[in-house]
């Protein structure tokens, strides 16, 4: 049983912080103590997952999986953070590395941020949380643990490989792909940043209650923030691309990203707007589903 009476919404924002900086204390301290031998991402992985299991045990303690919802943008700008420092004097285009890790940290804060203006307390958890409390009854937080915290930290990690090869050790001098891959990376954020906007704008006008948004970037996608997401990460793996080539196989976190918005996170939001919203499919109708089609 929940109860959070009494927790105001800074409060429950000083919690989250707490956790984190908790979070983040331990993973810096494993880091620092693993042997020097030790592949940096090998210890970045294992740094990674105690920091999910000690924001798992603040869910659990306060009966919210939500505080693990900023995770996802919070944890790659210290993991490009520890990578940039790592290759600055071991041979890394320093043009590169510094304007990867500067997309990576606009994203990152403008994906907190947009989660945080979102999030009103302790009370307020995401819906497919409590979707799948109902579901699995008793088992609830093992699979809060597997399913909620410690499979998106795996998919952030394989989205974060390219950064190791772009930013961490001797390679290729900033070149045209480069340039490809900023502009890819800042098409993502951009596109979530317009698109986030744009639905908040409309969900906040009594007079579209309970109306599907079809206007602005959601006539030619109907989950352009998605797209922005996964292009983002596409953006990344094409830094990683140009900084050595045979690097290619970190395209794994790019892919696991479109595999999970695609068949995951996309289904599971379609099917509550067609149970809330009737005529989601009519108003939706024509509009692609994740790619857009600007041909509309």
């Amino acid at each position: 049983m929940k109860d959070h009476a009494g927790v105001s919404r800074t409060q429950a924002f000083w919690w989250v912080a707490l956790s984190y900086v908790l979070a983040l204390a331990v993973a810096a301290a494993i880091v620092l103590l693993l042997p020097s031998d030790w592949h940096p991402m090998k210890a970045i992985a294992l740094a990674d997952v105690a920091a999910t299991i000690v924001v798992f045990a603040a869910s659990y303690l306060t009966r919210n999986s939500s505080f693990y919802d900023p995770y996802w943008s919070v944890i790659p700008i210290f993991i490009s953070g520890y990578l940039l420092w790592l290759g600055w004097e071991n041979g890394a285009d320093h043009w590169r590395s510094a304007l990867a890790f500067a997309l990576v940290c606009a994203w990152g804060v403008r994906l907190t941020w947009n989660w945080a203006r979102g999030w009103t307390g302790l009370e307020h958890e995401d819906w497919r949380y409590g979707q799948l409390a109902e579901q699995t009854g008793r088992w609830y937080w093992l699979v809060s643990f597997s399913g909620i915290h410690l499979f998106p930290t795996v998919l952030v990690f394989l989205g974060c490989l390219p950064l190791y090869p772009a930013q961490a050790i001797d390679n290729a001098p900033f070149q045209g792909l480069d340039l490809l891959a900023v502009a890819v990376t800042l098409v993502g954020i951009g596109f979530e940043l317009f698109a986030d906007n744009q639905k908040r704008r409309f969900s906040l006008q009594p007079a579209n209650r309970g109306k599907t948004i079809t206007s602005g970037l959601w006539a030619f996608s109907r989950h352009p923030n998605y797209f922005g997401e996964i292009t983002f990460w596409l953006g990344l793996f094409l830094f990683g691309l140009a900084a050595d080539p045979t690097y290619w196989w970190t395209m794994a976190g790019y892919l696991a990203m479109v595999w999970l918005f695609w068949f995951i996170s996309i289904p599971m939001m379609e099917k509550r707007m067609v149970a809330r919203r009737p005529d989601y499919r009519e108003v939706t109708k024509g509009i692609p589903r994740l790619f857009p089609g600007f041909w509309i």
